[in-house]
């Protein structure tokens, strides 16, 4: 139980920190020229420093991804923090299933394109070398990580699988 509270803990952080990144730098790829000249020049300096050149020009395929976070995930950030701030409410499984596999599954053409693509012709800077491609993969990894830790524990905890028996009167 107290393992489980720790990881509820985890998600909740997760989710609430998602808030202010998908807000300030994630959705600056789908409406540019909405944010503030500061914040665009937060994602020029991480897309420069981490050489992710998914983010600094994101192709058709990887906004497809950002369209998702921003009218999918996004709602629920707010209510997956409350979720599991709170504890123990087993209303939100089958959302926070969904959510998990839905993001896992996406990180695995982003992570194939970090490791195998070809930048040699890209415009922004990109990930030339072995360990620039696993500093990168590192920076999203978190985004695989985190929701297989939740879906695991959707799956597995007791505390989410209970199943409540109906009294006899």
């Amino acid at each position: 139980m107290a393992v489980t509270r720790l990881l509820e803990w985890v998600f909740a952080f997760y989710f609430l920190t998602h808030i202010p990144i998908t807000l300030l730098i994630d959705l600056q790829g789908l409406v540019p020229g909405l944010h503030p000249e500061s914040v665009k020049q937060l994602l020029k300096l991480y897309t420069t420093g981490s050489k992710d050149s998914l983010m600094a020009d994101p192709p058709v395929w990887y906004k497809s991804f950002m369209y998702c976070e921003a009218f999918l995930q996004f709602p629920f950030f707010f209510v997956a923090t409350y979720a599991f701030f709170k504890g123990g409410c087993r209303w939100v499984r089958t959302p926070a299933i969904i959510y998990a596999t839905h993001v896992m599954t996406s990180l695995i053409p982003i992570l194939a394109h970090i490791l195998f693509a070809d930048f040699s012709k890209s415009k922004y800077p990109a990930p030339e070398t072995l360990q620039e491609r696993l500093t990168l993969s590192a920076i999203y990894f978190p985004y695989l990580l985190i929701p297989l830790l939740l879906l695991i524990t959707m799956l597995t905890s007791p505390r989410y699988n209970q199943i409540e028996k109906k009294k006899k009167k």
